[in-house]
């Protein structure tokens, strides 16, 4: 009986309260759709409706977003599950439908398109660890998001309190000191005033949670066994971005394609006989942003190898902006021989002391090869699976 029933790749278009589906065969046959609940009704009802397709596999859009919470339901089951990028089902939805409109059922037959048509697309599996990373590198974020904006308004304050207002790194114990010497003499003062102490007031437990969630991250990054922390420039938060974000680094088959992924490829804009690059605006921004710390870090200090390649970048007449840009696609080099060297559970000791090879394609050696930096972005991607799937079709 089972032999009569195809496989199937059950395409998915999730929202927060439900979500729709398209179920096609390996020849593009659509066999089923429908539209379910995401309570326990409705997901009870959708599985019963998919299990008549002993053979299935099932494609989310936006695993790391809003299809998170029923793709992770789904793996607890026992169900393939594989995650297809949104960008990837926008553009077969164009060329599926002639125009780019949207509803739920054409983006779930998009979705389920790409299931069946492309390869090596990421299997979701269950791992508490990296679970737990993400949500205390989020965690971690908020804090620091949550500070900035306290102590912004808090200088905002001060400000209007103080000629001049207070120097730029202001801890909350000396925003008290100064405080004390604050004698406002009107009604609107008074109130700043009071409004400013209650800031001080609540940056303390912030800080405190920031230093603990520092502290918990840092034992975490350890106990995946990563090195990224070795690396200049790259903390607990960093490094654990990092470990989340990428996941699996060989989905990046070079270094090309891992620094077009984190936006650190320069773009090739060029047309006819004019040859230029611009500047990469795409790819994982909070991947680039990782790198850009790292690279400031490494430029406050003169004596890292970041450093001395910034400035022969500026030597050759590079602008301080360009310079900045190479030396970010250099560490992306960095991180992912890095990241490479941990997963084959080896790690060499490169130039300086950091994490890499001695050789000349060290992204920070001391003599980097002369242009390898300004790759623009890889060519089209060699058409081979690099994580094992179950077939989709």
């Amino acid at each position: 009986m089972d032999e009569q029933v195809p496989r199937v790749v059950i395409g998915m278009d999730p929202h927060k309260r439900s979500v729709t589906i398209e179920v096609m065969t390996a020849e593009e046959a659509i066999v089923g759709s429908g539209r379910f609940g995401t309570d326990l009704d409705g997901y009870g009802r959708l599985l019963a409706y998919a299990r008549q397709w002993p053979q299935r596999v099932w494609a989310v859009e936006g695993r790391a977003g809003i299809g998170k919470h029923v793709a992770d339901r789904l793996v607890a089951d026992g169900e393939d599950v594989v995650d297809v990028p949104a960008k990837m089902s926008a553009r077969v939805r164009i060329f599926a439908t002639g125009q780019g409109r949207k509803t739920d059922a054409t983006d779930a037959h998009s979705i389920a398109l790409v299931g069946v048509r492309m390869s090596g697309l990421r299997p979701v599996v269950s791992d508490d660890q990296l679970e737990i990373l993400r949500m205390c590198v989020d965690r971690r974020r908020s804090l620091g998001e949550e500070h900035v904006r306290k102590v912004c308004q808090l200088h905002k304050l001060l400000l209007e309190l103080i000629p001049g207002g207070a120097k730029t790194f202001l801890s909350a114990a000396q925003a008290k000191e100064l405080l004390k010497k604050v004698r406002p003499t009107t009604a609107a003062g008074k109130v700043r005033k009071t409004h400013a102490l209650e800031l001080t007031e609540d940056l303390a437990p912030i800080y405190a949670r920031t230093k603990a969630a520092d502290k918990e991250l840092t034992a975490l990054v350890a106990e995946t066994g990563s090195s990224l922390m070795d690396l200049h420039g790259i903390g607990p938060s960093g490094a654990a971005r990092l470990l989340v974000e990428v996941g699996d680094i060989t989905r990046s088959p070079d270094r090309n394609h891992f620094a077009s992924w984190t936006g650190t490829a320069p773009v090739d804009a060029s047309s006819g006989e004019h040859v230029r690059h611009r500047l990469s605006r795409g790819g994982n921004r909070q991947i680039n942003r990782v790198l850009h710390i790292m690279a400031v870090v490494q430029l406050r200090t003169r004596t890292t190898e970041g450093r001395a390649y910034y400035d022969r970048k500026k030597a050759a007449g590079k602008t301080s902006m360009e310079a900045l840009r190479c030396l970010k696609r250099r560490l992306s080099d960095l991180v992912y021989k890095a990241m490479l060297d941990d997963l084959a559970g080896h790690t060499t000791t490169g130039p300086g002391g950091q994490l890499g090879d001695d050789s000349d394609s060290s992204a920070t050696g001391s003599q980097p090869a002369a242009g390898s930096s300004d790759k623009p972005l890889p060519g089209p991607a060699a058409p081979k699976t690099r994580t094992p799937l179950p077939a989709a079709s």
